[in-house]
């Protein structure tokens, strides 16, 4: 599978509002073009700090910052 830089793509994800608190879901297929296999959470990472940095030859992901802030890099890999 060849990497497409091109593809990589900002998702709108639908938000319910109610005085009780907002909600967002995902459902694969629905909002994302593609299954749901795993989920990662990240949290409390210190500022600075960098994650990831290896390879993948075949992935879908949908990345959601759910409080803060941060950068992703994506190249291919030279």
């Amino acid at each position: 599978m060849k990497f497409n830089i091109d593809a990589c793509q900002i998702v709108s994800l639908p938000k319910i509002s109610d005085p009780r608190g907002n909600l967002t879901f995902v459902e694969g297929g629905n909002q994302i073009p593609f299954d749901i296999q795993r989920v990662y959470y990240l949290y409390d990472v210190p500022g600075g700090s960098e994650r990831g940095g290896h390879a993948h030859k075949g992935l879908h992901q949908l990345i959601i910052a759910m409080s803060g802030s941060f950068d992703v890099l994506l190249d291919y890999g030279k």
